[in-house]
């Protein structure tokens, strides 16, 4: 299935490593351009734990009127993969709904900014994985990785899994990158880009509290 609007799929090399802070960030740059844009992400689980949602956060990046449900289809209580946290709830992520909920999410806006779930092999149900819904979304994707050790294996297997399923990978992002790299770092950074024939862009930690103050995220050609 093709994607019918522009859009960026956002992955990780894991969970925890910035994917919804690199997604509100695409999303509010475009939004700062002019851009009409929408998000959209297949499941949230972990919201037992309060604070902000990633569905609401990348709500209020973008400036979208969209509900909870038009965002985010599938919604769980405990920080689980979506598999076993929808099992545990007696429930069951249809593949058609996650596809249905994403053209309907990108219906008539400029910009469609999707987050994946955890990383690219996560499951959604026990037979299909979120490079599954990524692949038939059709989305250029964004891998975001830390910008620390270890980094440059897990970001490369992730470029690998992406690429091997046909997935036109934009860039990688590596964040929180720090206010004074290091040799670690920057090497990484090149390494990356190099091994892997990716741009690589850096993020650096952010005030999710204030937006007006985010950098601009361009995604490097």
């Amino acid at each position: 299935m093709g994607a019918a609007t522009s859009g960026l799929f956002v992955t990780g090399t894991g969970t925890e490593v910035g994917k919804t802070v690199v997604a509100s960030v695409l999303a509010r740059t475009a939004a700062r351009e002019g851009a009409e844009v929408r998000v959209f992400k297949p499941a949230v689980s972990g919201l037992d734990g309060g604070g902000e949602s990633d569905h609401a956060l990348l709500r209020r990046a973008s400036g979208s009127p969209q509900s909870d449900a038009e965002i985010a289809p599938y919604r769980f209580g405990p920080p689980l993969s979506p598999h076993l946290a929808a099992e545990l709830a007696g429930e069951r992520i249809e593949p058609q709904q996650l596809r249905d909920a994403a053209a309907a999410a990108g219906r008539g806006a400029d910009l469609l900014v999707c987050e994946g779930v955890g990383g690219l092999l996560v499951p959604l149900t026990p037979d299909y994985l979120v490079r599954d819904l990524a692949r038939e979304l059709g989305h250029p994707a964004i891998v975001v990785a830390g910008p620390g050790l270890g980094t440059i294996n897990h970001t490369l297997l992730t470029v690998e899994a992406a690429r091997s399923a046909d997935l036109e990978v934009a860039a990688v992002v590596l964040t929180p990158w720090p206010a004074e790299p290091g040799e670690l770092e920057r090497s990484n950074r090149e390494t990356i880009a190099a091994l892997g024939s990716v741009p690589v862009a850096v993020l650096s930690e952010l005030d999710l509290a204030d937006p007006g103050r985010w950098p601009a995220l361009a995604i490097p050609s």
